[in-house]
């Protein structure tokens, strides 16, 4: 009885073909532990959010079950696909994290779909263990500490043409002026630099002597926006 439920029959042959309860379900089993761990990782040390950890634990289990329901048929396996082509990602663009481990998601669903759970849970172990050290280490992340924007704010009147660059030599590594806006109906002028500090605890005396040569107008410092992430 169970046979024909959980079986198909085909119309050229009228023979029935079934996957057996026990592999699918230990597969499906193995493939939601697998992508909880993943989850438990994507969420150490980094922002995340609960829908998305939430499809990165299930994502393995879905993959698994299209790969065993296709079964080595050539026409369901194209026409999964085609269907897996139509389907998109209607939230904010995620950064190149978040890409990677949608992919080690799909990856580890399609070995336990495939049937290899020890080669599912090696992969998981060596790749999840990997961005966990990379994470503990900051590995990437000592330059992007230094990175600042620095916005100085000067009058209308002030020849600000080279005034800073003096200052910035001293202090920073590199600096661009990216943007020049005014502000205050036209008698201010606020200058945006891209600039590398050359160390951390420079900040202070940076702004103080920023401060001197901008008349003790505002100047406010802040990290760049990130656009390192973006594919």
């Amino acid at each position: 009885m169970f046979d024909s439920i959980f079986g198909t029959v085909d119309a050229t042959t009228t023979t029935a073909t079934s996957v057996a309860l026990a592999p699918f379900f230990t597969s499906v089993a193995a493939a939601l532990c697998l992508g909880f761990a993943l989850a438990l990782i994507y969420c150490f040390r980094s922002r995340y959010t609960k829908s998305f950890v939430v499809t990165l634990a299930t994502l393995p289990a879905i993959v698994a079950v299209v790969i065993m329901m296709v079964n080595g048929n050539l026409g369901a396996g194209v026409a999964v696909a085609g269907a897996f082509s139509l389907v998109r990602f209607r939230s904010v663009p995620g950064q190149a994290r978040d890409i990677a481990f949608i992919f080690l998601a799909m990856a580890v669903g399609l070995v336990c779909g495939m049937g290899y759970l020890a080669y599912a849970a090696l992969i998981c172990a060596i790749l999840g263990g990997a961005n966990l050290l990379l994470q503990l280490t900051n590995f990437g992340g000592s330059a992007s500490r230094l990175d600042r924007t620095v916005t100085i704010t000067v009058p209308e009147d002030l020849d600000f043409v080279g005034l800073f660059d003096e200052v910035l030599d001293r202090y920073t590594t590199s600096h661009d002026l990216v943007a020049v806006k005014t502000t205050n109906m036209g008698s201010l002028y606020k200058l945006q630099y891209n600039v590398l500090l050359k160390r951390v605890d420079c900040v202070r005396n940076l702004i103080d002597e920023l401060r001197c040569r901008n008349g003790n107008l505002e100047i406010a410092l802040s990290y760049q926006a990130a656009n390192g992430d973006e594919l």
